[in-house]
């Protein structure tokens, strides 16, 4: 048993699981706020863990969580426990010069001081430092008033002096190091210090490695782990790789009873408390200060337009959290410019809880409107189902998995002018984007899009988007026979033949991030050579006469500049 006089470090890091480094070339921090959060819950079981054993520990929280909660900071510190500086934003020091470092530090201090009435003297890097690159951050710090930092980890033998707790000595002033705990293992440095080593790493070694340093070294051991870490239940992002999934993933079960085991077997406390700052921390003459609610007034002399916006839904449980979220902003961005929108959700008999979970997000909003299909039919005819469920001229048709960012309506919206029939998104506009699209579903995409481009009239970018803005009266008759995924082209295709306007807009389009696509590939494939075949045909035998109005790719871009 560990000696009663000796302590280890136990740091915990309160992060949500969209802010992790292994999703960030798939999540822009612009849409955190769309996910749904579980930091607050995960935080505080953690708190009530540690109050179980009486244990006191070091809170390394993002100023964003703090800003976003302050009262889940107020918290931490009522139950005793010291908190920390993450950073603002889960970012890099890669993409920071040592000017926004500094004011990246300010900037969260200010938030993480001013809700929990305590001083913040310690910080954690949002990833692992390296001695050889990232020492420069140590004079920052000391500038900036700071007391201590657990940001390195040791990567090599020859720097066994820098494993264990020290202090770095900058222009006059020391900032102690509580590097992440390692083993030597001959080869190199292993990492013992908790979190993905202890999830990842057969447990059996690390308890040994635990005990091991325990026995061996007077300095502390670093136990650290995500407050994400004690959620085996947490949403999963499945656009990421595989190996991102088993990094995040992997044995999520086992952290709490790993975290239990410690927490019986060794002593812990914070780094205050370590180097014996515990009594210093506390602001005086503090008091909370809420955020003031803003209530912005509108004009009734400008009424807002009414529009419908449809959402096909099949199987998507996972996505609607997201999603709920996502409409929230999105609704009052509309009603800011001038709309006002209904939406309508369209289950295409769903398996799954879907049509359940639909019902307890939006089910009692005055502007929300449930249709279930009796049978499951497709995309398109979802749309078509909602299309003509809707009570105005002006409808939208969007994803439910939010693969386009829905708050682009407000720039759609305008270009459906007059003379226009359809707005569509564009991807692959010159002005449009794709984000972490796998590259064969692009060389499809793409390729549908060069054919249809040699059938159709209208000269587009992309044909197959389910982002439109409709007018209703000029797509509720189209006689479209294709259900699914192809009828989302056949219904742009049927509209040019007619002689109808069609707009493009540049947006960007991103992977899905929950649950999976329900397209079938080589049917879709097959499907639009059938479905271009039958287009063109029609284009053979329509009247030669036909010359209404077009807006070319041209004119099209020139409107959009």
């Amino acid at each position: 048993m560990m000696p009663p006089s000796k302590k280890h470090l136990l740091t915990v890091l309160v992060e949500d699981y969209f802010h992790v480094g292994a999703f960030e070339n798939l999540i822009q921090q612009r849409n955190w706020t769309n996910f749904e959060p579980r930091y607050e819950k995960n935080t505080l079981k953690t708190l009530d863990l540690l109050d179980e054993f009486d244990t006191k520990a070091t809170f390394f929280v993002l100023g964003w969580i703090a800003e976003q909660n302050p009262r889940l900071i107020k918290e931490i510190v009522s139950r005793g426990h010291e908190v920390a500086s993450r950073g603002f934003y889960h970012r890099s020091l890669k993409n920071l010069t040592n000017e926004e470092f500094r004011e990246d530090l300010r900037r969260t201090n200010r938030v993480l001081e001013e809700a929990g009435g305590q001083k913040v003297i310690g910080y954690r890097a949002a990833e692992k430092l390296s001695y050889e690159k990232d020492s420069w951050i140590f004079d920052v710090l000391a500038e900036e008033g700071f007391v201590y930092d657990a940001s390195f980890l040791p990567a090599q033998k020859s720097e066994k002096a820098k494993r264990f707790t020290h202090q770095v000595h900058t222009n006059g002033k020391a900032v102690w190091e509580f590097p992440y705990s390692t083993r030597n293992v001959g080869l190199g440095l292993l990492p013992i210090s908790g979190g993905n080593y202890f999830r990842q790493i057969p447990y059996t070694l690390m308890r040994h490695a635990v005990r091991d340093w325990t026995n061996r070294y007077e300095e502390p051991f670093i136990l650290y782990f995500h407050v994400w870490e004690l959620d085996p239940e947490q949403p999963r992002i499945n656009a990421a790789s595989n190996f991102n999934r088993i990094r995040h993933y992997r044995k999520l079960d086992k952290m709490e009873w790993i975290i239990r085991e410690n927490l019986q077997k060794y002593n812990f406390c914070d780094a205050a408390e370590f180097l014996g700052l515990k009594d210093e921390l506390r602001i005086t003459n503090y008091e909370l200060r809420e955020s003031p609610i803003e209530i912005k007034q509108s004009e009734i002399q400008n009424p807002k337009s009414k529009i419908s916006i449809v959402i096909p839904c099949y199987n998507e449980e996972a996505s609607l959290p997201y999603l709920a979220n996502t409409l929230r902003s999105v609704e009052a961005e509309l009603n800011e410019n001038g709309y006002q929108p209904d939406f309508i959700f369209v289950d295409d008999r769903s398996t799954d809880k879907t049509l359940e979970k639909l019902n307890k997000l939006f089910g009692e909003k005055a502007n929300f409107r449930i249709i279930r299909h009796e049978t499951n039919q497709g995309v398109a005819a979802g749309i078509m189902t909602g299309i003509k469920a809707a009570n105005t001229e002006i409808v939208c048709s969007m994803d439910c998995d939010c693969t386009y960012d829905p708050h682009e309506l407000v720039g759609m919206l305008p270009l459906l002018t007059e003379n226009v029939d359809l707005v569509t998104a564009s991807p692959y506009h010159a002005k449009g984007g794709v984000r972490n699209v796998p590259e064969w579903r692009l060389f499809l995409s793409k390729g549908a899009s060069w054919l249809y481009r040699r059938t159709l009239r209208s000269k587009l970018s992309t044909y197959t988007s389910c982002f439109r803005v409709y007018r209703r009266s000029s797509v509720i008759d189209l006689p479209t026979t294709e259900k699914g995924f192809l009828g989302v082209a056949e219904m742009l295709g049927r509209l040019d033949l007619k002689g109808g306007n069609i707009v493009e807009y540049p947006a960007i389009l991103e992977v899905r991030l929950f649950g999976f696509s329900k397209m079938k590939t080589a049917r879709t494939v097959f499907g639009h050579l059938k479905l271009l075949s039958k287009l063109a045909k029609l284009r053979l035998t329509a009247p030669k006469d036909s010359n209404l109005p077009k807006i070319s790719h041209n004119s099209v871009k020139s409107e959009i500049e």
